[in-house]
């Protein structure tokens, strides 16, 4: 039976705040501030634990080797003696952020009744364009079921971030859908990221209808205003699109497009002149995951931050007691990362499948949320400054930290 599984990204002991992600502003604003990895991951299962009791599939994915020693050894330096700015993208945990791991397009969608999964490239942040080949492996992992199709990263220059621009509209999650690939254009101040080659090519990799397939460009003013992902300003779940009034660059003919291709769509507009753009942005109203509850109406998982800026709680209250068809919010501690630039709908990246055939070892229960959380307390660091981050003491305590989680969970040939 095909349901939507949301696989969160375990937050990995190299967590740190570096300020690496160039158009990120809770990056840039926290960067050389000192993390805390072990909180940082326990927040992320406590996330995972409140979905599951929610009644929510819930899957994860481990965090990829660091520091990338490997990588830096392709630029001809070494851990030890790699400039500073190398060094920090060496030991970046960005891969917690699961919704930049992949595309997915569900079996209802392809040509081929399959599902199909395209790795990101993440080319244009350095410290994020070396996850793909980790990433990789771990999905043909996890889905290595013939019902899925795993696909390796679109070639550079061609950027591509995932999941984190790509939203889909359908009746029911196990129904055909339209999928709507919202990509950027030129510079600027911060850069586009997501390259509309690359969507095309994605589309084409999933074997999608070009009839139920949309294109929609991204507004540069969002983009510029620190909206580095269209998930930051909008968030599609069934039949409901959830958006800032500035999402798009051509609002009205996208909402055309949109209704065109899928008439039954609710689109759920925040106009500008109630919550304003710095103030989706500051509290990630909308980087939340918009879910279907098993008792019928839809939550809104979002970050304990949209409580505390008023004009976003007001126009979340009004909505609720206005009937619409966001139901109940469902706000969820996960400062950490959101701290370094990442909310709730970040860290999750969403797969249609039958969960038989996942790879049991990636499906989340509370027992093993219990065991993952034993192995976080006990060896994740408590603490990591900018200055750490030459330290080969802690390099040696965070690679062992990841094995021993891969030794629990039986995910050794990941290591």
């Amino acid at each position: 039976m095909l349901t939507e599984i949301n696989f969160d990204g375990i937050i990995g002991p190299s967590h740190n705040y570096a300020g690496l992600s160039r158009g990120n502003i809770a990056s840039a604003s926290h960067a050389g501030d000192v993390s805390q990895p072990r909180a940082a991951a326990l927040q992320g299962i406590e996330k995972m634990r409140h979905n599951l009791a929610l009644g929510l599939p819930q899957g994860f994915f481990m965090p990829l080797d660091r520091p990338d020693a490997p990588w830096l050894k392709t630029l001809g330096t070494t851990l030890a003696d790699a400039e500073g700015h190398l060094r920090a993208q060496a030991w970046s945990a960005s891969s917690m952020w699961a919704a930049n791991a992949a595309t997915v397009s569900p079996a209802p969608d392809s040509a081929d009744g399959k599902c199909h999964l395209t790795v990101a490239n993440l080319v244009t942040m350095p410290h994020r364009s070396h996850e793909w080949p980790g990433t990789l492996a771990q999905l043909r992992l996890a889905f290595a079921d013939p019902a899925f199709a795993v696909h390796a990263p679109i070639p550079a220059p061609f950027g591509d971030e995932g999941a984190a621009n790509h939203m889909r509209l359908c009746s029911r999650h196990d129904s055909a859908g339209v999928e709507i690939f919202v990509y950027g254009v030129g510079g600027g101040r911060f850069p586009a990221r997501q390259h509309l080659d690359a969507s095309k090519a994605i589309a084409r990799h999933h074997r999608l209808d070009p009839k139920r397939t949309l294109f929609i460009r991204q507004s540069d003013s969002a983009i510029q205003g620190g909206a580095f992902h269209n998930d930051v300003v909008a968030v599609a779940n069934e039949h409901v699109l959830f958006t800032h009034e500035t999402a798009f660059e051509d609002r009205e003919a996208a909402h055309a497009e949109i209704r065109a291709a899928f008439p039954a769509v609710e689109i759920v507009e925040v106009p500008a002149s109630a919550v304003s753009l710095p103030e989706a942005i500051k509290s990630y109203l909308f980087n939340a995951q918009l879910v279907s509850l098993p008792e019928g109406g839809m939550g809104l998982v979002l970050p304990t931050e949209a409580e505390a800026i008023p004009a976003v709680w007001q126009w979340l209250e009004a909505h609720v007691a206005g009937n619409g068809p966001i139901r109940r919010l469902l706000p969820v501690n996960v400062r950490q990362s959101m701290a370094n630039g990442g909310g709730p709908a970040c860290l999750r990246l969403r797969v249609v499948a039958d969960p038989a055939t996942v790879d049991p070892r990636f499906i989340a229960d509370q027992a093993k949320l219990d065991r993952i959380a034993g192995v976080v307390a006990a060896h994740w660091p408590e603490a990591i400054a900018p200055g750490d981050l030459a330290s080969a003491a802690l390099a040696s305590d965070v690679r062992n930290a990841r094995k021993a989680l891969l030794e629990t969970l039986g995910l050794g040939e990941l290591g």
